[in-house]
């Protein structure tokens, strides 16, 4: 009896081979780099931003070559686009969500979303605000933190139809930041970590939810596109301007940590961290004892950014809300694109709370 590959030119099955081997070495190399990459390298981050597309693509196209080979190498073909969907695409499936029902004793469930909502550039797209407020809407967040939100600090209220969303939300806005509360909100001042040759700040607030007060940050680091677009117009002659893209953002993910060691109460650090979650940026976040609400509740990816680029796919998970252990997540998923070049991150977090519910 002939072997299920007989049938295909060797020359085909040759190719098919070499394809498979390329694939299982990209997957697990890339597995071990994203996951146990060497600390503070640039150009290991640098990888951290790379189209899923362009790993994924030509290991599904060796799956599909398998097909002329027997089937110990179509198991090949399928764990090596099985690890890059998984461990390097970083696939989460809710396993980390806590299991409490909503109206526990001691607790409250309070629905957290941060938002980069871009309003310089939805001041003049067509619909405007629409989109926007629509998105938040839908989601009805009790604590919405919101980057690059100017229009908001300009107007001093939400502006453009956002108030009638948010009826009964306290405001906080400075800058490009605005945080919108159903509960009380105090303390909230602006802080800083700027660069040597650029200003900027993050917001930190106290939320009081039923006696029990909640240290607030959000914060908007460094974006990459310049460092990004050195690497891709200058290859490695652009890597000097990359690391340095890459410390200016860790530097400034250093201050924000440093100024809430050692954590004093329940903590959220949320905004456009501009870096995934496995990145070197994160990790000081990561280190400080926060996990990532997304990786405990959500399921599935969690791109959040990417998607105003071709193929307009999103492909970076790099909006994020950090919480502190003794805070719960019930649940998390990311919103929908058409309002901003970021998706939200919405967040069911489980607070504990010291005062009995209204």
């Amino acid at each position: 009896m002939s072997s299920p590959s007989s049938s295909f030119p060797a020359a085909l099955q040759w190719l098919a081979r070499l394809a498979i081997a390329l694939s299982l070495l990209c997957a697990v190399g890339l597995a071990g780099l994203y996951h146990f990459g060497p600390a503070r390298s640039g150009w290991a981050e640098l990888l951290r931003y790379v189209p899923f597309l362009l790993y994924t693509a030509p290991a599904a196209l060796a799956l599909l070559l398998s097909l002329a080979l027997g089937w110990w190498w179509r198991l090949g073909a399928l764990l090596a686009l099985a690890l890059m969907a998984t461990a390097v695409m970083d696939l989460r499936l809710g396993l980390g969500r806590t299991d409490l029902p909503p109206d526990a004793p001691g607790t409250r469930t309070v629905r957290f979303m941060t938002y980069n909502i871009k309003s310089y550039r939805a001041v003049f797209k067509a619909g405007g605000f629409v989109p926007l407020n629509n998105e938040i809407e839908q989601h009805q967040p009790d604590i919405l933190v919101m980057q690059d939100a100017r229009e908001v600090s300009r107007v001093g209220d939400l502006p453009y139809g956002m108030r009638a969303v948010l009826p009964k939300h306290k405001l906080y806005a400075y800058g490009q930041y605005a945080v919108a509360s159903r509960f009380p909100i105090s303390g909230c001042a602006p802080f800083d970590m700027s660069l040597k040759d650029e200003k900027s700040d993050y917001v930190r607030c106290t939320v009081d939810i039923d006696g029990t007060r909640i240290d607030l940050v959000t914060a908007h680091l460094l974006t990459p596109r310049e460092g990004l677009n050195a690497t891709r117009e200058e290859r490695l002659g652009g890597l000097d301007d990359w690391s340095g893209n890459f410390a200016d953002r860790l530097s400034q993910a250093e201050r924000i940590t440093a100024a809430l060691t050692p954590l004093k109460r329940p903590t959220i650090v949320a905004g456009d961290l501009n870096a995934p979650e496995h990145s070197v940026v994160v990790g000081r976040f990561l280190d400080l004892g926060l996990r990532d609400a997304f990786s405990a509740g959500g399921i599935g990816w969690g791109f959040t950014h990417g998607h105003s680029f071709k193929p307009g796919v999103s492909f970076l998970r790099i909006d994020h809300i950090l919480v502190s252990p003794d805070i719960g997540v019930r649940d998390a998923w990311v919103g929908w694109r058409g309002g901003s070049e970021h998706r939200p991150v919405v967040a069911d977090l489980v607070i504990p709370t010291r005062a009995a519910k209204p």
